[in-house]
């Protein structure tokens, strides 16, 4: 039974997210486009040139086969004990292939109790999420030009929630248990940037000039927070 409320959430939030594609990627003009890192094993499909297609590579169709579109192991929960507390599975056209031009992709969120999924935005997609375990209290802030506003809710299995491109946003599991997750993505490559991570972890670092003034706090404090370890939960 577990296994069927599992199959069944999964094939929603991928259903919801195909609505999604059009608010980013742009639509393919050929059935697909199996991605390579490379030419070299594009089987002479380009010839001498190399034709790049939403920054992948094309395989030669004629050498696509099943396992191009295959992708295994989400039902498995994921280590979360690390700093946040939380682990992201993505499921993208980096580790699928198949998904390169489609404007989809997915993510399992594993939270340990407490565990958080720390602010963070996709420059490149809309995300919607559906809890399958746990309780997680979620929320997203939005531009400046809206004064940002924050929305939050609390979420109960099979609550959906989400969250606009762009947005700063971010998962807590408020429960006692351990809680997970799917998010469907609206592109094939959503990108991540966490916000902390980026601005007190980046390389080289920001002058703490810089972030004292912006943050309004001593430097002291800036130099405090980029001497930390910034975990990527990703």
């Amino acid at each position: 039974m577990k296994g069927v409320h599992f199959l069944i959430s999964t094939l929603a939030i991928l259903a919801s997210a195909t609505f999604l594609v059009s608010a980013s990627d742009p639509s393919p003009l050929q059935d697909f486009c199996v991605a390579l890192n490379d030419t070299k094993s594009a089987g002479g499909y380009f010839g001498a040139g190399a034709v790049f297609v939403n920054g992948k590579f094309c395989k030669d169709p004629k050498l696509v086969n099943a396992n191009d579109f295959f992708f295994s192991g989400l039902q498995n929960p994921r280590n979360t004990q690390n700093p946040v507390g939380s682990n992201v599975t993505a499921v993208n056209v980096d580790n699928l292939a198949g998904l390169n031009t489609l404007g989809i992709s997915l993510a399992r969120i594993d939270f340990a109790p407490n565990g958080l999924n720390p602010p963070h935005t996709h420059p490149r997609a809309t995300e919607i999420l559906v809890v399958l375990e746990g309780t997680l209290y979620v929320g997203f802030v939005t531009s400046n030009g809206d004064g940002n506003r924050l929305f939050t809710k609390v979420l109960n299995e099979g609550d959906v929630f989400v969250f606009p491109i762009g947005l700063i946003h971010f998962q807590l599991n408020v429960g006692h248990v351990n809680a997970v997750a799917f998010a469907g993505l609206s592109s094939q490559n959503p990108g991540v940037i966490t916000i902390a991570n980026a601005v007190f972890g980046s390389k080289p670092p920001i002058n703490p000039d810089v972030l004292a003034k912006a943050f309004q706090v001593d430097n002291n404090l800036v130099d405090y927070l980029q001497k930390q370890f910034w975990y990527d939960n990703n």
